[in-house]
């Protein structure tokens, strides 16, 4: 078997088209990522910056649980001291029950799956749902005293920017 290089001997152009073809970069249309934004923008990801972040000094830490966690696992809060047991159900904090809860800033229970158990939960923040799966179910969905606290300020915020009007 021949190698490229001696099959094109005699070959005026060794398979590169015309002659003028491999004169400058111009065959391939510019050197490196030139023409990104023109003629081969669709080889290249979108230009420019879109939307913004906010700082990490403004944003709230949130923990998330499910009312279909707390309810699965509230006999194992209990037995390990996280829970207690009522008459007919359980109150549950869902900052013991988060991971690292007490670390976050918010911790909000979500009203993934179903609820069995009768349920008297305490967290910062509730969906909905939760709240609605949760009283179905005869039990209570509860602020926290840091999250009234935050209610409170935000009303007083609100009343003080009313006055100034």
């Amino acid at each position: 078997m021949t190698n490229k290089k001696k099959r094109q001997r005699g070959s005026r152009t060794h398979g590169g088209g015309t002659h003028k073809n491999r004169r400058g970069a111009g065959h391939r249309g510019g050197r490196g990522r030139a023409g990104r934004d023109k003629h081969e923008f669709h080889n290249y990801e979108p230009l420019g910056k879109h939307g913004f972040n906010r700082p990490e000094t403004v944003q709230d830490e949130v923990r998330e649980v499910t009312v279909q966690e707390l309810d699965e696992n509230a006999a194992l809060y209990v037995a390990e001291g996280l829970a207690e047991e009522t008459d007919g159900g359980y109150r549950i904090d869902a900052r013991d029950v988060a991971d690292d809860g007490y670390d976050a800033d918010v911790v909000k229970v979500l009203g993934d799956g179903q609820v069995r158990n009768e349920l008297s939960v305490v967290a910062d923040a509730f969906t909905a749902s939760a709240v609605e799966k949760l009283e179905s179910a005869g039990g209570s969905a509860d602020l926290s005293d840091r999250a009234e606290e935050a209610e409170s300020e935000a009303d007083q915020a609100e009343t003080e920017e009313s006055d100034e009007e």
